[in-house]
């Protein structure tokens, strides 16, 4: 595994693999690498015969008040993590080289990131897009892999992807769980091993939106109350949003109709932990 730091050497070095006819799938991530982020890195080795994995803990998608200054780095781990996964390059630049001296420009993002995270964190959307197209471009992949965990990020880069042309196919990852059901996340290193037992509240709440689905209930407002009732039954956990839309156009549903398929989309603060977490539903 090689590890590139100058986007304009992991630019040529990707360049000289297209020529070679070398499949590239790239993996974007911000380090702190965990199994989900393996089990995308597991699905590109699948796909393509080169695989860049990228680890850029972005400014651009933090707000003013939010952890990027103690958004956990554990470098040589990520690295001994990626190779040992399989990564053919490990590309990890600087913000200065990415964000260099009088740079200004970047992707505005729509109507799917208006609302959700894209109220709660205003700019994260931009910032997000932003470095993942420059990331499409340095890298210049045929294949990208994200997580469905964030299913609103995944839908943002999809539109991107469309509207603009790009020559790079998005395929989305199932989301990893803990044997207690809790989404795999890095920022599940923040919870206390109380919070750690709480959080499982959100899995939980997931389960029983299932189930009404399963049981023919359309009316997402009984549903929404349901799931919040299981949430709230855990003291350390505060509900950011919790909601029903549709899979396509991250509109809210006000009843789930058959043959279209829905998202219940949460975020929820366990303590001073913002976790966010969805699931498919359908009747």
């Amino acid at each position: 595994m090689q590890i590139i730091n100058d986007p304009v050497q992991m630019q040529k070095i990707a360049e000289s693999l297209r020529l070679k006819h070398q499949f590239i799938a790239v993996v974007m991530t911000m380090g702190a690498l965990h199994e989900g982020h393996l089990s995308l890195i597991r699905l590109a080795k699948q796909k393509a015969g080169t695989v860049i994995l990228t680890i850029f803990v972005n400014p651009k998608q933090f707000g003013p008040n939010e952890d990027f200054h103690r958004y956990p780095r554990p470098f040589e781990k990520d690295a001994a993590m990626a190779k040992a996964a399989g990564v053919d390059y490990l590309f990890a630049p600087d913000a200065e080289l990415m964000y260099f001296e009088g740079f200004q420009t970047q992707v505005s993002t729509g109507n799917i990131a208006s609302c959700f995270e894209g109220s709660q964190r205003p700019g994260y959307f931009n910032g997000m897009a932003t470095v993942v197209l420059k990331l499409m471009l340095i890298s210049k992949a045929h294949l990208a892999v994200f997580g469905e965990k964030d299913a609103q990020q995944l839908a943002v880069i999809k539109r991107m992807v469309k509207d603009f042309n790009i020559d790079v196919k998005i395929l989305g990852a199932p989301i990893i769980r803990e044997d207690d059901g809790l989404a795999t996340s890095s920022r599940n290193i923040y919870l206390s091993s109380e919070e750690r037992k709480q959080a499982t509240v959100l899995y939980r709440g997931i389960c029983r939106a299932k189930e009404l689905a399963e049981q023919k209930v359309t009316d997402t407002e009984k549903i929404i109350e349901d799931v919040s009732s299981v949430i709230e039954s855990a003291p350390a956990a505060k509900i950011d949003y919790a909601s029903i839309v549709d899979v396509k156009t991250f509109s809210k549903a006000d009843m789930l109709k058959t043959g279209n398929e829905y998202l219940l989309l949460l975020a929820v603060w366990i303590g001073s932990t913002r976790l966010i977490d969805n699931a498919k539903l359908a009747v």
